[in-house]
Order: C-alpha cells, then sequence, then structure tokens
C-alpha cells in the first residue's frame, strides 16, 4: 500500500481532524505524527495534555495505522525516515509564517516524486467552540500559573516581553516569526512597574497602587493565555507582601520577582546617581520566607532581585545575596546590571552555577543588549526578559506623528506609516 502522513499538533479532536483521517485513508495506509511538546510550544500551541495523553488521542481514532512523533515543526526528519507518497494536510498554512512549513514539505516531497494534498480546512461554529474552549482552558488560573515551571524544564531559554495593556498582551500573545526554517515566539510577559507606571503617566516610585496595577493583570489576561511575571518591586514590607502573594497566585499569576531594596524605589538603571539603599540579607531573606509560607500551591514562584551590581556593592556581594536567597526558599534569582557589556553578569551565572546548578537565573539585557540569547544559554541562564522595550518603542512613534499632525495639519502624511485600522480590529479577538 501506499504510505501517507500526516501530522496533529492539538490536545482535542474534533471533526476537522476525523476529515483529515478520512481522506487519508483512500490514499494508502496513515500514520500520523504527533508533535512534541518543545515543538508545539515552538509553534506557539501549548499543549492542555500530556504528550503521553495526546498520543493516546490519536491512536484511538478509526482509520489511523500507525502514530509516531514528530519532534521538530519542520518535517525534514520525518520525511527522511518514512519517505510517504502522500502528505495529507488542510489549506490553512498557505498564508503567515506557517507556509514555510509548507514550502518545506513540498520541497523535501518532490525530491522523490511525492505528493502533498490538501484538503478545504474544517472551519464551523462547532469547531470554533473546541478551539475557544482551549483558549479558556489555556487562560484558566490553574493552568496559566504552573506554565512558568513547565516551560523552564522545557525550554532551553525563556523569553518574556513587557505588556502593560491588553493590546501589548495580544502582541505578545500572537507574534510569531519565521527565519531560515524556524519559528520562535515571546513564551511569557513582564508586567513591568516602570512601564504599567509609565503608561499611566507616573512616576516609576511605587506610586501607583496595587489595585490599579492588579487591574492592569486583569487587562492581559482578559485576552491571553501565555505566562506572567510580575514586578513586585521591593515587596514593600514582609506583612504586605504576604497579601501580594497571595492575590497573585489566586489571580494565575506565574511568579512575582522582588527586588533587595528598601525606602522609596527608584529605577535601577539610575544605579548610585540616585540615593538607593539595599536591604539587609536578613530581612530579605525573612520577606522570602514569609512569602514561601503563605503560598498555597508549589506553581507560583518567588524570584529574587539582586541590586548589588548596580549599587557597586562587588561580584562578593552579589554571590552572598544569591546563595542565602535560594537558601530561604527563593524559586530563582534576578542578577541585574547597568553595564554596556554583559561581562559581569556572565561572571556571576559562571560563578553562581559552581555551587547552584538547579535554581533558575534571570537576565534583563537592557542596557547590556548586544548580547545573544545563544551566550546566555552558554551561561545558563533560563529566563531573558526584554523589560521595556514596547514602550520604549511606542512613544517616539506615537510622539513623531502627534508632531507631524500638527506640523502639516492634516493626517495623510502620517497615514503610511500607520497600521491599517483593519490590522487592529483583526488582532483583537471577538467573542
Amino acid at each position: 500500500m501506499k504510505k501517507v502522513y500526516t501530522c496533529f499538533c492539538t490536545s482535542v479532536i474534533h471533526e476537522g481532524h476525523r476529515n483529515i483521517i478520512e481522506n487519508a485513508r483512500k490514499y494508502g495506509e496513515v500514520t500520523v505524527g504527533v508533535l512534541s511538546d518543545e515543538a508545539m510550544i515552538r509553534y506557539n500551541r501549548f499543549p492542555t495534555l500530556s504528550f503521553e495523553e495526546r498520543m493516546q488521542l490519536v491512536r484511538e481514532l478509526d482509520g489511523v495505522d500507525r502514530v509516531i512523533v514528530q519532534e521538530d515543526i519542520m518535517y525534514d526528519q520525518i520525511i527522511s525516515r518514512i519517505r510517504p507518497d502522500y502528505v495529507v494536510h488542510g489549506d490553512n498554512w498557505k498564508i503567515g509564517p506557517e507556509s514555510a512549513i509548507r514550502n518545506n514539505v513540498i520541497s523535501l516531497v518532490e525530491r522523490y516524486g511525492g505528493e502533498l494534498i490538501e484538503l478545504p480546512y474544517t472551519y464551523n461554529d462547532n469547531v470554533k467552540r473546541i478551539d475557544d474552549r482551549i483558549k479558556e482552558k489555556l487562560a484558566m488560573p490553574e493552568y496559566r500559573r504552573k506554565r512558568l515551571r513547565q516551560l523552564i524544564d522545557i525550554r532551553s531559554l525563556v523569553k518574556a516581553l513587557e505588556v502593560h495593556s491588553g493590546l501589548t498582551g495580544l502582541i505578545v500573545e500572537k507574534t510569531v516569526v519565521e527565519n531560515e526554517g524556524e519559528f520562535d515566539q515571546f513564551d511569557a510577559m513582564w508586567v513591568s512597574s516602570l512601564c504599567d507606571s509609565t503608561a499611566k503617566g507616573k512616576p516609576d516610585i511605587e506610586l501607583v497602587d496595587m489595585t490599579s496595577r492588579y487591574r492592569t493583570i486583569d487587562d492581559v489576561m482578559e485576552v491571553t493565555t501565555k505566562p506572567i511575571i510580575f514586578d513586585g518591586d521591593t515587596g514593600g514590607i514582609a506583612e504586605h507582601f504576604v497579601y501580594m502573594v497571595r492575590t497573585l497566585e489566586r489571580m494565575g499569576v506565574s511568579a512575582v520577582i522582588i527586588e533587595d531594596k528598601i525606602g522609596l524605589k527608584r529605577n535601577s538603571l539610575l544605579g548610585i546617581e540616585a540615593e538607593q539603599k539595599q536591604a539587609a540579607i536578613e530581612d530579605f531573606s525573612a520577606k522570602i520566607a514569609a512569602g514561601k509560607k503563605v503560598q498555597l500551591t508549589d506553581d507560583f514562584m518567588i524570584i529574587a532581585r539582586i541590586e548589588s551590581l548596580i549599587l557597586e556593592k562587588g561580584m562578593e556581594d552579589a554571590l552572598k545575596r544569591a546563595h542565602a536567597f535560594v537558601q530561604a526558599g527563593a524559586d530563582g534569582i534576578m542578577i541585574h546590571s547597568r553595564k554596556k557589556e554583559p561581562d559581569e553578569i556572565i561572571e556571576f551565572c559562571d560563578r553562581f552555577r559552581v555551587n547552584d546548578r538547579n535554581s533558575p537565573l534571570i537576565v534583563v539585557p537592557t542596557s547590556y543588549n548586544s548580547v545573544t540569547e545563544e551566550e546566555l544559554k552558554k551561561h545558563n541562564v533560563n529566563i531573558v526578559i526584554y523589560a521595556n522595550q514596547l514602550t520604549r518603542s511606542a512613544f517616539p512613534a506615537m510622539e513623531q506623528t502627534a508632531k507631524d499632525i500638527l506640523k502639516y495639519h492634516r493626517a495623510l502624511e502620517v497615514d503610511e506609516r500607520l497600521m491599517p485600522i483593519n490590522d487592529i480590529i483583526t488582532l483583537i479577538n471577538e467573542l
């Protein structure tokens, strides 16, 4: 018999998948590949079931002769391995980043005379309802909260981008790029104190109260599914921090990062140019321990941000604090620097890993922005946060638009650099 291959990347089977199998069966023996968890995440589809459960869903389908693992989004390894006579897929991958996968399949099967068969994509009210339920499940607190830990286990480097509104959350949620056969996306969202304050026209001095900041989280959560890392500034006094932990955990936030400073909050990138004081190791350790004590799940993470390099207290102080904070219960360490080169960050990571191989390391390459993600991986960094780039890119663009409208007394001159309103409408989902 002829060999037929198709691949599923889903946590639920609906009539569209059954239609694929039914039609594939007409051409020969059907092998179905199930995309691995890591490949699914790279493809911007976080699984709601375990890999084994997804495999079992496909095994139980009528018309499936064999089920195998597809380890990569591209089909090179699979087609080289089984050389199918036919590859069957829906026709929904002809445009957008997914077209690169289609082109990959066509080029591979043409080499030996194979054929791609494309079927009309099944989309109706029932399929839409199932897709919406999957998204809602991913957005639920109990699923979203644990996702950061899952990503750290699966991904060699977790990438987070700042958000400060529902719209910026949608940008992080939906932006996927294809480059030379590789798909990439952001894994998580960083709700920055600086950017949240800036969006409200307020200084970054913990002036925006927590009720307002929780509202920002709500706005983001209503339209997204990706895990959220919350910038908790200093966390306040320990007696207040425990309530922050309970609230964030209940909301479904994955992690809070608090910095080891006391007094009026000033932005770290000001360094010693602004008066900033570090908390005593014992006091900050006690705050971490208090936060861990009130947690109700193992999913939520409290991450300690160390300011020693920012305040020029030296590498030894930074390392001493890092190990003490882990001992106190911190689920990870964020090391901060305002140097233009990544040297001291790399030194810290290497030296920290001598005695601690497991605690997640988080970095924020705002000043030392020449460092690549590949370099960070080599030094065992687990999470990279791009902490303010959306805010910093939006402000000059909006300011220039305002100036040009005033200059030309109309909007024609600015129109060519504006996003079409239809594209914005498409970005925002309707129920």
